[in-house]
């Protein structure tokens, strides 16, 4: 008999059960891990045959339930199964490893019985195989239903946090705005001085929020690209204008180079001119006193490089490994979010391109956009 077998030799079976957890990776805790598992199971299995064998059905399926899978939940395996998938997820464990914890018994009860050259009937094997079917699917359940609520407990966090600090930064650039206006207002100065100089910052931050953000929609969306083809020549030379304001305003020197007027891209240039204007405002940023940053874009084969580069204090490699991280920030200036390089790299991913960093502490960074040329019909590289 199954039942009796397995009474007789349960220390050992949990033993074996044990030894399979413990030679796994991720292994936190495994008498936690097992207290609401495999003792548990193993006493409702052995219930379970004995009220087979004594022609008590309505029992069996109060124990372990019907192979059939109505009103699961409602048997006693059906509530322990519950809790030990609910305990791997909070030890870190997988969805396999709630699978495997009871194929870990099944695999200890049949090598034992081989060792042991016992013989079941193949109705205790068929109740064994209902057991295990019936605990593994309300543990994963169970398992799976949490760690979907844990997700979008995670989810709702982190979309609170983003907005609460784009509330606070959009805040605080108004709140400058408004009194730089009131100020103008009641002064009666004109808007070239200092006070106007405020203003124009504000305005320029309100305005580089506001792409940035829209940018991030649109990655984060997954929507259509709004592709066109263009001359980069002009694509650098509207950047320069609208970059030109905030250089004054920061004090930074923006250099920029000469483009091959027959260079050509054909990208999203909506999400491409915010990669770079979110570089550009980053390297004004952390750029030396009075420093320079240079804007280039040449091609370099079947690619397109754009670079823009700062004088700055530069990065450690530690640091220029996470600096596309969201919300994060490497230098002593932390305004702002901390979003601009990560929402830029996923621009210029989108557009097939790759985003990069190079940096010497102490002598400054270089941030390099790889695009895919676009060759017009009939034109030679």
């Amino acid at each position: 008999m199954m039942h009796i077998f397995l009474a007789e030799n349960r220390a050992e079976l949990e033993r074996r059960c044990r030894d399979k957890v413990a030679k796994r990776p991720m292994r936190f805790s495994t008498e936690m891990q097992l207290r609401e598992g495999i003792p548990i199971f193993l006493d409702q299995l052995i219930r379970t045959l004995k009220a087979e064998e004594a022609g008590k059905v309505a029992q069996s399926l109060a124990i372990s339930g019907s192979s059939d899978g109505i009103a699961p939940g409602t048997s006693e395996l059906a509530c322990s199964a519950t809790t030990h998938g609910g305990q791997l997820l909070t030890l870190g464990y997988s969805v396999s490893q709630v699978v495997h914890d009871y194929g870990d018994l099944c695999q200890a009860v049949s090598d034992l019985a081989v060792a042991l050259d016992e013989q079941f009937a193949v109705e205790e094997f068929r109740t064994l195989n209902r057991c295990l079917d019936n605990g593994i699917a309300e543990a994963v359940s169970e398992f799976t239903q949490r760690r979907d609520m844990l997700i979008a407990d995670e989810q709702a966090l982190a979309l609170s946090q983003r907005i609460g600090y784009f509330a606070h930064e959009l805040r605080n650039h108004l709140s400058t705005a408004g009194l730089a206006v009131a100020a103008l207002k009641q002064s009666g100065m004109g808007v070239a001085g200092a006070t106007g100089a405020v203003l124009d910052r504000s305005l320029v931050g309100l305005r580089t929020l506001i792409d940035r953000s829209l940018a991030e929609v649109r990655v984060e969306a997954g929507l259509n690209l709004q592709r066109s083809v263009f001359f980069l020549n002009n694509f650098i030379a509207e950047l320069h204008y609208s970059a030109s304001l905030e250089a004054d305003l920061l004090r930074c020197t923006l250099i920029v180079e000469e483009v091959d007027p027959l260079l050509q891209l054909d990208v999203d240039q909506d999400l491409l001119l915010s990669a770079v204007g979110n570089l550009l405002q980053n390297a004004f940023k952390f750029s030396a006193p009075n420093g320079t940053v240079v804007l280039r874009a040449y091609a370099r084969g079947g690619r397109i490089r754009i670079e823009v580069e700062d004088n700055g204090a530069g990065l450690t490699p530690e640091a220029a490994d996470g600096m596309f991280l969201p919300f994060t920030q490497g230098g002593a200036n932390k305004t702002g979010l901390g979003l601009g390089l990560s929402i830029a790299r996923r621009s210029v991913e989108s557009n097939a391109g790759t985003l990069s960093v190079e940096s010497v502490p102490g002598h400054g960074c270089v941030f390099i956009i790889d695009l895919p040329r676009y060759a017009a019909a009939g034109f030679a590289s």
